[in-house]
């Protein structure tokens, strides 16, 4: 352990309960969150980001070096949901970290695809089942159904010695989330008559007033939009949301026409939605290779690429070089998702291609095509009456929305609110919520087969 180590670890002291984001505060993305009690550490979620700036999409995983020197004392990782910034670094840092990996079945189901793929044959993964519970003493956890812009997400309920922690992880609360539960609200509002100590919640959407629209909303005006195109359509969402495919190929099925997926991502996701019981039924007969055989009004295409990524299905499409699929002038593409802040360019420069080709292109800036995964302030409002926490840490966001989510939670009443930086030593208990320390938090690019500092 080196000196600079030795020096943050005397910042608290064991029986401290501190929470420690080693990404995913003050940014979107790479989310890595520690819970630390009695000399023992619980990982919450391990993830990746992206970085376009080079033209190309470099991964971006958060720099483990603070709990990897202390990995004899890492009691597991829990992962909260099946999202790139939650579960993408851990094929990358787990030879660095060498614990027990916990995850929900359609989470572990990826996790497992990728791990195999990294070569990883002795990770130790247990498969919790959904509402189930995981005791690490000191941490004594359990899953809650939570709805979000993917299948089988989780809020993780955290018993410790000094009171309990709710880690929301990414939610919504959707009344319609076309695939899988509600959240379970009961659960949440009896943790709250219990006594919550604190909350470690998503920021994403803290700047924004109402609701999130509803999954199922978004399902009927998709109906409706879809079927005022004449030729072939090309959709594209984020590979992960499962309710946004069965929502496709629904579509596809009502409007007479052949749901073709096309994009490896999409593939993978899809198999293991069926595999764990998400997508009952789900068709798809023609091949990406068959499209030319078709009448253009019988083409549904469903597509990675949603942020203009270079290797993707819709960016070859654009390009005329796609192996299999292609699109031609009266088609049409609609992109079902949102803009990621930071690859706005990548995607102008997409659309600008389609267009030039006499394609027509829909999204989020021209009508109703995509809901967002996160809540607003309504929905955090509700969150906090139901657990009526003693201390809020904001978490999963850019600065600003750190800092709209602790006003808003003051005004709930929460009596104490903190805004963490990745590195920050955050002790819940004993005493008043307090930034006590800091310890080293970077971030490493994979170059090649290699981890590197950025």
């Amino acid at each position: 352990m080196s000196r600079r180590s030795k020096q943050h670890e005397a910042t608290f002291r064991p029986d401290d309960l501190v929470f420690i984001p080693l990404g995913g505060s003050g940014e979107i993305g790479m989310n890595l969150n520690l819970y630390g009690h009695q000399g023992k550490w619980l990982m919450v979620d391990c993830g990746i980001t992206f970085d376009s700036t080079q033209g190309t999409t470099e991964v971006i995983t958060p720099d483990p070096t603070f709990i990897a020197q202390r990995r004899e004392s890492l009691l597991g990782l829990v992962v909260t949901h099946a999202h790139e910034d939650h579960l993408g670094a851990i094929a990358y840092l787990w030879p660095h970290l060498r614990c027990p990996v916990y995850a929900t079945p359609f989470p572990a189901e990826i996790l497992r695809r990728k791990l195999f793929e990294a070569g990883l044959q002795g990770v130790p993964l247990h498969e919790i089942p959904t509402s189930g519970h995981l005791s690490l003493p000191p941490f004594d956890m359990r899953f809650v159904d939570i709805t979000h812009s993917t299948a089988e997400s989780s809020a993780i309920i955290i018993d410790t010695p000094h009171g309990v922690i709710v880690h929301t992880g990414d939610f919504k609360l959707d009344p319609d989330p076309v695939v899988g539960p509600v959240t379970d609200a009961d659960v949440l509002r009896a943790v709250g008559d219990r006594g919550v100590l604190a909350a470690i919640s998503d920021s994403t959407n803290a700047t924004k007033e109402g609701r999130s629209r509803s999954e199922g909303e978004l399902r009927e005006q998709l109906f409706g939009m879809l079927g005022r195109f004449e030729r072939r359509i090309a959709v594209a969402c984020f590979a992960s949301n499962i309710a946004r495919i069965a929502t496709f190929v629904e579509a596809a099925k009502r409007l007479d026409r052949h749901p073709i997926i096309a994009g490896r991502s999409l593939l993978r996701m899809i198999g293991a939605a069926r595999r764990t019981g998400y997508l009952g039924g789900f068709e798809t007969e023609v091949a990406p290779r068959d499209i030319g055989y078709l009448p253009a009004s019988k083409v549904f295409m469903i597509c990675t690429g949603t942020q203009g990524e270079p290797g993707a299905a819709l960016s070859r499409i654009s390009n005329n070089d796609h192996r299999d699929v292609f699109l031609e002038r009266g088609d049409a593409v609609v992109f079902s998702s949102k803009i990621i802040p930071g690859n706005e360019l990548p995607i102008d420069a997409l659309h600008r291609r389609f267009r030039r080709s006499g394609i027509e292109v829909v999204s989020e800036q021209d009508e109703f095509v995509h809901v967002s995964g996160h809540p607003a302030r309504d929905e955090l409002r509700e969150m906090y009456a139901w657990t009526k926490p003693r201390i809020v840490i904001p978490v999963h966001g850019e600065k600003r929305h750190m800092e709209a989510h602790a006003e808003l939670a003051t005004s709930c009443g929460v009596r104490e609110t903190l805004v963490p930086f990745n590195g920050a030593v955050v002790r819940l208990a004993p005493g008043p919520a307090e930034i006590v320390g800091k310890v080293h938090a970077g971030r490493l690019r994979l170059d090649g087969q290699r981890l590197v500092k950025v």
